[in-house]
Order: structure tokens, then sequence, then C-alpha cells
């Protein structure tokens, strides 16, 4: 059977209606914390209003049956680390993308990516960073929200904050001005305006590098100051939101968490000391394995043929670090860097890494929705946001079965059911 798109049909109809009191038949139900055998979900409206045994429903011969043979029922996947604005590096290299490609033709690719990521069982996403593309990030949420565009449910970091100096495109001489993938500050102040801005121009959430590379070539080094870290955290938590911080390098890493970030983001150098601190400071990892295998296959890697490159050695040291820290790992792959709606390539990877498949969809889904401030998601319960997905199979018996997602959900509608 072909996908049916019902909300193509119900924007056609310029209607808002919702599916309701629809009874979800799988074999098994992945609750965001455990695996669960013949259970069924009950959904009213958008609302989650049962999930147990079928025994256990009341007028469960009311509902609008749905029956989702051989597959998985979970909640929908969060996607922690995204830029919905970004297409793969080899396809167009990053630099071009920011200095050739125009807001509104990135505008454009961020609608198909937002439904592709959608129909892939991404329901909701952490954005982070609009890279060179102003707030069209914040326009592409509001047209989600609106109903105009299918989409996953989304917070937007805005353009990003870097200290003046340490972001590209670089390699003109002082007499060109470009477009930087970042907004460059320097000093506290300029660092507190610089978020209010981007609160006021409609930011979820702030995002800024702690380290980066100064020169083509060099290593990352730290950027910011301790107390221009301290100052934008405190800028943004007064208002009311968090800060998370690109931060690959020991150093950078531990003025990150000593300011108050929420979330680092790749932590590819992370100590086990940097990550206990991480622990210790309730400070969540994003890892990213996917773009960083992603950016070496593109640099010529074959996996599986040649020996893995030192960035991913690296990264797979720093993932088993974090692994034995016990410090809180975001799912989330630098998505855009490779392909909308592959978002499953980092669950695969975290998984090869060493992590257990069912703590790898526990991240995915419940952890994220706690660390990433998603209410009332991540969790098949009761009076939970439908949000919901099916894959085919097993997924904590094979964790590849998260690319064969045949049914989405989202606020109780279904956008594919195959």
């Amino acid at each position: 059977m072909k996908p049916k798109y019902y909300l193509l049909f119900i924007l056609a109809l310029g209607l808002n209606s919702l599916q309701a009191q629809t009874l979800l038949i799988p074999d098994r139900v992945f609750d965001g914390v455990e695996m669960n055998k013949d259970w069924v979900v009950a959904v009213d409206q958008n609302r989650i209003t049962y999930a147990g045994p079928v025994n256990g429903l009341k007028k469960a011969n009311t509902y609008t049956k749905q029956e989702l043979t051989g597959m998985t029922l979970m909640p929908g996947i969060i996607e922690g680390h995204s830029h919905l604005l970004l297409h793969p590096y080899n396809e167009t290299e990053w630099n071009d993308q920011v200095l050739k490609e125009s807001p509104t033709e990135r505008a454009v690719r961020g609608v198909v990516h937002a439904k592709n990521s959608l129909m892939a069982g991404v329901t909701a996403m952490r954005d982070l960073g609009s890279e060179g593309a102003g707030y069209t990030d914040v326009y592409l949420k509001k047209t989600i929200d609106n109903g105009i565009i299918p989409g996953p449910r989304t917070l937007m970091a805005g353009p990003a904050i870097v200290a003046t100096g340490a972001y590209g495109p670089k390699g003109f001489h002082d007499g060109v001005t470009v477009p930087l993938g970042a907004v460059p500050v320097t000093g506290v102040d300029e660092a507190i305006k610089e978020v209010r801005t981007q609160m006021g121009n409609g930011a979820n959430l702030i995002k800024i590098y702690a380290d980066y590379r100064w020169g083509s070539g060099e290593p990352s080094r730290p950027t910011f100051l301790q107390e221009e870290i301290n100052a934008m955290v405190a800028a943004a938590t007064t208002a009311g939101r968090y800060v998370v911080a690109h931060a690959s390098t020991p150093e950078g890493m531990r003025r990150a968490i000593l300011g108050g970030v929420e979330t680092i983001e790749h932590g590819h150098e992370g100590t086990l000391e940097i990550f206990k601190m991480m622990k210790e400071n309730n400070v969540a990892f994003c890892p990213t394995l996917a773009a960083v295998e992603s950016i070496s296959q593109y640099q010529g890697w074959q996996k599986g043929k040649d020996p893995d490159p030192n960035r991913v050695a690296q990264k797979k040291k720093s993932f088993k670090l974090a692994l034995e820290s016990g410090v809180d790992i975001v799912f989330g792959g630098d998505v855009g860097v490779f392909t909308h709606g592959e978002n499953y390539r980092e669950l695969e990877l975290m998984v090869e890494y060493g992590m257990e498949p069912l703590k790898a969809l526990q991240s995915a889904t419940s952890l994220n929705a706690r660390v990433l401030h998603f209410e009332e998601l991540g969790m098949i319960q009761n009076g939970y946001l439908a949000d919901i997905i099916a894959v085919v199979g097993n997924p904590v018996q094979d964790i590849s079965n998260m690319k064969n997602v045949k049914f989405v959900m989202k606020n109780g509608v279904i956008y594919k059911s195959e």
C-alpha cells in the first residue's frame, strides 16, 4: 500500500480536524522506557488515553482500530541536533551553502527537509543554528506550527553566537566582507546584547561556540572567555531560555560546563574527567557520531575496507568514555551534514559504538524529551501528546529496523500509514 499522507488531504480541505478515538494494535509497544508485549494504545483527538493490555480498556470495541501487525509502536523520535537549512556536504560544501545559496533557496530546502524528517518518524527536533541564513529557521518553525507545511515540532536556535574571528567562511582578504555562519561578538556587553536580540527575534534557545578553529588547518581551541560564557548563560536563563555549546576540546567543554550550559555538542576530545564533570553538573552530551562518519566518507574513507581515520577513532574513544561516565547521552546526529530523513544512522552508530539498543531508544525518546524541554512527549503514557510512530520488527533486537518507519502520527494526526 502506498503511504497515505492524510495531512495533505486535511490542508487541501482547509480543515483542522484530528483523528478521533483510534485504537492502535501493534505486536509490541516501546513506551519510552521498556518494551511491552501485547499492548494496545488508544488515542482520542491529540492525546494518548490508554496504553496497556486490551482487556484493560473500557469500550475497546467503540474505537476505530488500526492494525500494525509485525510492528513496534513507540514515541516519535526526538532529534537532538539538526540543521534543517543545510544539506549534505558532498552535494554542496558548507562554505558554498553559506555564500551562494540564498535564504529563500535554503528555506525551500528546509520545507523538503522538514517533511522528510517527519515521514522518517522524527516528530520533534532541536535545530541548532541557521548557519548564515539569519532567522530563516524561526520562520520555518512558524510555518510548521501554523499548519502551512508538514514537519516536526521544533525548537530553533536562530543564528548561533561565535567569538569574533573564530568562524567562517574564511580565506578572504581584509577588504572583503562575506556573510558568516553565525553572529560574532566580543566582550560581555556584546554577548549579552546578542543573546537578548536573538531571543527577541524568536530563538527558543541559544547556541554558542565554546571552541573552534582560529585558522585553516589548525586544531580547535577555546574561543570565549569564562566571563563571556557566564554572561550569555545568565542572560538566557533569566529569560527562561537555555544555552547549548558546540565544544570539542576539554578546555572548551570545561568552560561551557562551568558557565551553566545544558548540553554540549560533539565533544570529540572529551576525557573521562570532563564527562564525569558533566554528569555532576547535570550537563548532557550530544555526540553527533553520524556527522563525523559522514564527513570522513566524503573525504574518501570507505567504512569496512579502510582503517578508521583519526577523527572516527577519536570519536569511538570519547563515546566509550561518555558511556563509562554515566552522563546523559542525547540522540542527535548533526543531520544536515548528512541526509535529512536518515536520522536513524545516529542510532545505528550509538549501538555500534557500544550503547545498549534499549538505552539508545530511550535517548531518542524519553531522555531527549526531558533534557531538551519537550514537555508531554517522549512517552507512550496516558495524557501525553499523541506523537507516535511504528517500525517494522523489534528495534531492540535489530536497531537498523529504525529505518523502516511505516506509521507516523503527530498530535493525533496520521501523516503516514503503510
